[in-house]
C-alpha cells in the first residue's frame, strides 16, 4: 500500500479552461535571455495569460538567477496568487537542492496549483509529493521547451491535453518481454535527482507504485550505478513496474566496451521480478509527454509493446 503522504491531494483532476501561468526560476540562471521572450510570446499567442517578473527571471547571482531567499519568495508568491492556476519552471540545471530544507511545502500545496517542469525541478516535485501528497506534472519548461526556435507540436499537444482533460495515454512499440496489466501510483522523473534524494526526508516513500525515470548526459554505467542506489535503498524492488524514458546525450568510450543503455535495461529486466518497460517518450528531448507525479497509471503490455494510460485520479483511467 502507498502511505498517506504519497497519495495526491491536488485539485487538478478537473480541467483548466483558461490557463494563468506563473513563471518561476528556482534553478540555474538563463543563459539565453531571448528564450524567455520567445516563450512568453509563444504562450500568449495560444491565449494563455503569463505572469512573470522579467528582471527576476533574467538576473544572475552566481549559478542562479537570484539568492536563495528571493527564489523561495518567488515560489511562495506563485503559490499564493489567487488568479494563477499553473506554475511553470523556466529551466532546469542546478539550484533546487539548496532550497528544499527551507521550503514550507504545506504552504505551497495550499495554493492548489499545477506545478510543471522536469530535470532539476524533479527534486521539488518529489519533495512536494512526499511532504503533502500534492501531485504535479513532469512536463515542459518555459525557456527550454517553449522558448526554442521551433517548439515541439508533440510536446504542446500532450501538455494542452492535461489542461483540457487532465488525462493522457501513449502506445510504445517496444516489447517488454512481459504480458499483462499493471496499475498503481505514478511517480519518478529525473533519475539523478531521485537518487540524490535517497536517504533524505524529501524522498517519497512509495511502494507498489509505477516508477518512471529519465536522464540526459549520463553514460550507461553511471545510470546503472544510480539505479543500484535505488536498489540498495529498497525502492526498485518494492514497485509494481519500472518505466524507462529517454536517456540521451552521452558518449561511450573505449572503457565502456560497448556497454550501452540496452544492456542496462536488460540487466534490470533480468534482475527484477516486476515488469520493466522502456522507450517512453519523456525526458530531456524535444518531443516529450507530460506525466503526473503523484497521479495514477495503468499499463497493458502485449507481445508488440505496451499502452500506458495516466491521470490524476484512478477513476479517470476507466
Amino acid at each position: 500500500m502507498n502511505p498517506p503522504s504519497a497519495r495526491p491531494t491536488s485539485a487538478k483532476a478537473g480541467t483548466i479552461a483558461t490557463p494563468v501561468i506563473a513563471l518561476v526560476a528556482p534553478s540555474a540562471f538563463l543563459p539565453e535571455i531571448e528564450a524567455l521572450d520567445r516563450a512568453i510570446a509563444f504562450m500568449q499567442q495560444l491565449g494563455w495569460e503569463v505572469r512573470y517578473d522579467r528582471a527576476a527571471l533574467v538576473s544572475r547571482s552566481g549559478r542562479f538567477p537570484a539568492p536563495d531567499a528571493e527564489r523561495i519568495a518567488a515560489l511562495y508568491a506563485a503559490a499564493e496568487d489567487p488568479e494563477v492556476n499553473v506554475v511553470m519552471a523556466l529551466r532546469g540545471g542546478y539550484g533546487i537542492s539548496r532550497l528544499l530544507d527551507q521550503l514550507n511545502f504545506p504552504r505551497i500545496a495550499a495554493g492548489k496549483k499545477l506545478w510543471v517542469g522536469h530535470s532539476d525541478f524533479t527534486a521539488f516535485q518529489l519533495a512536494l509529493l512526499q511532504h503533502t501528497g500534492h501531485a504535479s506534472l513532469a512536463g515542459p519548461m518555459a525557456a527550454t521547451d517553449f522558448g526554442i526556435e521551433q517548439p515541439s507540436t508533440f510536446t504542446l499537444a500532450h501538455f494542452r491535453l492535461w489542461l483540457e482533460a487532465a488525462f493522457d495515454s501513449t502506445s510504445v512499440p517496444v516489447p517488454a518481454g512481459w504480458t499483462g496489466e499493471v496499475s498503481g501510483l505514478l511517480w519518478g522523473g529525473n533519475l539523478t535527482m531521485l537518487a540524490h534524494l535517497v536517504g533524505s526526508p524529501h524522498c517519497p516513500q512509495v511502494s507498489e507504485g509505477i516508477l518512471f525515470l529519465e536522464d540526459a548526459g549520463e553514460t550507461p554505467f553511471r545510470l546503472e550505478r544510480m539505479l543500484y542506489q535505488l536498489w540498495y535503498a529498497g525502492i526498485l524492488q518494492t514497485q509494481r513496474a519500472i518505466v524507462f524514458g529517454q536517456f540521451g546525450d552521452y558518449r561511450l568510450t573505449e572503457r565502456d566496451n560497448g556497454y550501452d543503455l540496452r544492456d542496462v535495461i536488460a540487466h534490470w529486466q533480468d534482475k527484477l521480478s516486476i515488469p520493466v518497460f522502456s522507450g517512453l517518450m519523456h525526458g530531456h528531448v524535444a518531443d516529450k509527454l507530460s506525466l503526473p507525479i503523484g497521479g495514477y497509471a495503468r499499463i497493458a503490455s502485449g507481445a508488440e509493446g505496451y499502452e500506458m494510460r495516466y491521470a490524476f485520479n484512478m477513476q479517470a483511467l476507466g
